[in-house]
């Protein structure tokens, strides 16, 4: 079984991965490693590098085609998968974060805007070679309660959508 988890910078992918993968027995492939080791960016723009997305689907095929595997990267809802995890944060938690980690402002406000927006989830329910999407909300869990829950939701075997909408709960502020 293929398991992507995506999400935006800060929700908790690489945690809740490296959790995941020990409890399922699962090999853990860092997208962001696999990127560089294939040289798929072509350069940088704004401090983050710009990654080729049908080079890196065509890279990623053959790793892919290995099984029992879990894809951890802000842009592995982009790969074939039979279950893509994405990962959800609230963006003033998310904010706080990236914050701690001493990103830019101009990024922590990139990612907490794409956050609000569903950026990565919008792209991942286009994606075709998903075969089911679970999307989490991991604001309020801790990265061992967030693998639990979906290692239960991946047992059930179907999509799970917590329809999480940040602009409802925001809106007041953007006004």
């Amino acid at each position: 079984m293929i398991i992507t988890i995506s999400g935006t910078p800060g929700s908790g992918k690489t945690a809740v991965a490296r959790i995941l993968a020990k409890k399922m027995g699962y090999e853990l492939i860092k997208l962001n490693d696999f990127i560089d080791e294939h040289k798929l960016w072509s350069g940088k723009e704004n401090g983050s590098k710009l990654v080729d997305v049908k080079k890196l689907k065509k890279a990623a095929r053959k790793i892919l085609q290995k099984g029992d595997l879990i894809v951890e990267g802000h842009l592995s809802h982009f790969l074939m998968a039979d279950f893509c995890i994405v990962l959800r944060c609230d963006p003033s938690v998310l904010g706080r974060r990236l914050k701690k980690k001493r990103w830019p402002v101009r990024k922590v406000k990139e990612n907490v805007e794409a956050e609000l927006i569903d950026v990565i989830l919008t792209e991942a329910l286009e994606n075709k070679n998903i075969k089911k999407l679970i999307e989490l909300d991991t604001t309020n869990l801790s990265p061992e309660k967030s693998a639990e829950k979906i290692i239960r939701l991946i047992k059930k075997g179907r999509p799970h959508r917590e329809n999480v909408i940040w602009l409802k709960k925001y809106e007041k502020h953007l006004k």
